[in-house]
């Protein structure tokens, strides 16, 4: 059981997947420094999880997985040391009001990924006019929640380690110093969870 969060931890963990608590329900208590206490109806004399401004820094504090994903891959020649590339990339996406949850960048290519599969094929069909794309579906998005500052060292092996027979096809780190996220296919969501469970919180995973 989690007993403290914070604001950001626990839209971290709403947003890809958590179902007890809505993202957007996160912002007000934010915006006005008001403790929100999560209870379990089963056990009403358990305190709960306490969810504040204040973060308790500790390595790993939960996973949440999130379903439904898509990958799109774009890999383009005139990407490589080209300005306004990725604005256009965007600009396509904005069109159709399909928002970002992960992406990755190389010289010649960048990978991204999105929740809403409804404009899938016309997106692709415009990014076609960039370079070639690939589409991907039926993924999962695994976020681990935790102390993920950039300035830390040695804070994620045990996720590799757990994960060493699970084939990873993106990983976003350093974007939030609370999460570190992982795109795998949903086929091998429930192993992942189950050994990131058993590596990170040295218990057994459903």
């Amino acid at each position: 059981m989690i007993r403290e969060l914070s604001f950001d931890e626990a839209a971290e963990l709403a947003y890809f997947g958590a179902k007890i608590l809505h993202p957007s329900s996160v912002n007000p208590a934010r915006e006005n420094n008001i403790p929100v206490r999560l209870k379990n109806t089963m056990e009403p004399n358990d305190p709960g999880t306490l969810i504040t401004s204040e973060c308790i820094l500790q390595d790993y504090k939960a996973v949440a997985a999130k379903d439904g994903i898509s990958a799109l891959r774009i890999r383009s020649d005139r990407m490589l040391m080209a300005y306004g590339f990725l604005r256009k990339v965007f600009e396509i996406f904005e069109a159709y009001r399909t928002p970002i949850d992960m992406i990755t960048t190389s010289e010649v290519s960048v990978s991204i990924t999105i929740d809403n599969p409804e404009f899938l094929s016309q997106i692709a069909n415009d990014l076609k006019e960039l370079g070639t794309v690939e589409i991907e579906e039926n993924l999962s998005i695994i976020c681990v929640v935790g102390d993920f500052r950039t300035e830390r060292t040695g804070s994620a092996p045990e996720i590799f380690e757990a994960l060493n027979t699970i084939p990873l096809k993106m990983i976003s780190y350093g974007g939030s110093p609370n999460s570190l996220s992982l795109l795998i296919d949903t086929a091998n969501k429930t192993n992942a969870l189950r050994l990131l469970s058993q590596h990170l919180f040295n218990a057994e995973h459903d």
